[in-house]
């Protein structure tokens, strides 16, 4: 607990540095109104975490530079959750008993975000998660939302661009986690409706450092006309590297969990001609000026390239678009009381966000359909938005 308590303090003693005015005691703290989260800032999923961490830093930051909410300062508390269901759990109790926090912003990975639905569900507490897996908000729980799409989207736009390329015949791959169980899960289930055949179907270990056994076999599968990958983190990459010196002829596709320029770089060449759905944001350059997120998108890419120094991800789009959905929502509700912020989460509608366009409803916690994602290929080292 004394790792995890050095963390909460580290977190909030930089929110205070940056002139926020947030403070954890007295009267003051009662004035602020506390968002809490737990990321994978470090660990395997820390390339998703980190642009999180750093995109709800630097907008709580500009907020209450601006006045905050409903005259409110805004207070960050964070865990390094480092991915794991595990340590997502007591950091998700201890945000909500002992921080006493008015929503969550949290759950860099699928699994963590299902270990602590529960705990959610239970409280009765505003909860927006930057998981990836459709399960989170399908079914619909009451408490719960999501701003990442889902796989269900990803795998339906990889179908489509596949069958548009007369492409139907896929060797899947897929990981262990709970986005890779998830995907892999949406894949097989929708290639039948889809008109696609699977026709090789295998999966790795957690943690395993090479793919070429699994993809070996999936390159000698008869028939075989495209290759997919369920997956994200450091896999993503190792899986482009093995497939490249493997010599894979087959076009290569991959889900929006490998739609970052890391996934590129630690490929090592092995990412060049990967196709995969992925959020506007990455390509917003190639947006006509016509399209509604072009300048949101290229606002939040601005700022926080400018501000953090690394290329913009969508992972800390998906961190973006939670904190101004649950921020609108605060402010539409006139108070931070947790049944009236659910509800006007729940009416968000026409939201341009760096991710998509927002409209959820009682039975839509995500409010994302299949046109929010654009396909990508990594082309000389970078993305380029196709047609």
């Amino acid at each position: 607990m004394k790792q995890g308590f050095i963390r909460h303090f580290t977190t909030v003693a930089a929110v205070m540095a940056l002139g926020l005015g947030a403070s954890v005691s007295g009267a003051k703290a009662a004035e602020t109104i506390k968002i809490g989260s737990f990321l994978a800032v470090t660990g395997g999923a820390s390339f998703l975490g980190d642009p999180e961490k750093k995109t709800l830093e630097m907008y709580v930051e500009k907020i209450n530079a601006e006045g905050g909410v409903l005259g409110r300062k805004l207070e960050l508390i964070i865990y390094d959750s480092q991915g794991s269901p595990k340590k997502a759990v007591p950091f998700a109790k201890r945000l909500i008993s002992d921080d006493k926090v008015d929503v969550l912003l949290a759950g860099s990975t699928s699994g963590a975000t299902m270990a602590v639905i529960p705990i959610v569900e239970a409280a009765g507490i505003p909860y927006i998660s930057f998981g990836g897996a459709g399960v989170i908000v399908n079914p619909v729980k009451k408490w719960v939302f999501k701003t990442p799409h889902t796989d269900t989207l990803a795998v339906r736009k990889i179908f489509n661009d596949m069958k548009k390329n007369g492409l139907t015949k896929v060797g899947l791959l897929s990981g262990s986690g709970g986005f890779d169980k998830s995907c892999r899960k949406q894949t097989l289930a929708l290639a039948g409706p889809s008109g696609m055949t699977m026709v090789a179907d295998e999966t790795h270990g957690k943690g395993d450092t090479d793919m070429t056994p699994q993809i070996t076999k999936i390159k000698n599968t008869p028939g075989i006309q495209a290759f997919m990958y369920c997956g994200f983190g450091a896999a993503t990459s190792i899986v482009a590297k093995n497939f490249k010196q493997l010599g894979v002829s087959v076009p290569h596709y991959q889900t929006h969990g490998s739609a970052s320029m890391s996934f590129i770089k630690n490929a090592e060449g092995g990412a060049e001609g990967v196709r995969l759905p992925a959020a506007a944001l990455i390509v917003v350059d190639a947006l006509p000026d016509s399209h509604p997120q072009k300048k949101v998108a290229s606002a939040y890419r601005d700022m926080y390239t400018s501000k953090s120094g690394d290329s913009v991800s969508t992972f800390g789009g998906h961190a973006y678009d939670g904190l101004m959905i649950v921020v609108e929502a605060i402010k539409r509700a006139g108070s931070t009381n947790k049944e009236a912020v659910r509800a006007e989460i729940e009416k968000t509608r026409n939201y341009i966000g760096a991710d998509g366009i927002y409209n959820m409803s009682p039975k839509d916690h995500l409010g994302l359909d299949e046109e929010s994602f654009v396909m990508v290929e990594v082309r000389n080292g970078t993305w380029k938005m196709l047609k």
